[in-house]
């Protein structure tokens, strides 16, 4: 693929790669396989060394990586006490609503768990 193609199929998380529906399905995800670890407000542990996802912690850990990059990760390590558990649906779920906690826009389309799809979009700390 030509750079020109590729710049022209790449994302980013501000094109509105995720539903408001599926949010809500990430967030009950969320709340019973995630939050005993991160938090009910996504702040993480610091002294536990669990990682925020949101706002600048995640931005730093996640930012000009892809959703694919993020989805790999959690879906190999997490919950950190049954990784790999849950189904590929509800790991893109849980991605959804990190998104929205971190106040990128919602779209009309659900992301995808294709990871080709995955691989086209970009966690941007700024719209561009």
């Amino acid at each position: 693929m030509s750079a020109a193609a590729q710049e022209a199929a790449r994302r980013s998380v501000w094109d509105g790669v995720y539903t408001d529906e599926q949010a809500r399905r990430g967030e009950g995800q969320y709340s019973r396989n995630c939050e005993a670890c991160h938090g009910a407000d996504l702040s993480g542990n610091q002294v536990s060394e669990i990682p925020a996802l949101v706002w600048d912690a995640f931005l730093t850990q996640w930012g000009d990586r892809t959703i694919k990059d993020l989805y790999e990760t959690v879906s190999r390590s997490m919950p950190r006490d049954n990784p790999k558990s849950l189904n590929s649906r509800a790991y893109v779920d849980v991605i959804a609503y990190v998104l929205q906690m971190n106040k990128f826009p919602s779209g009309p389309t659900e992301l995808s768990v294709n990871p080709a799809a995955l691989g086209e979009i970009v966690i941007e700390r700024n719209k561009k």
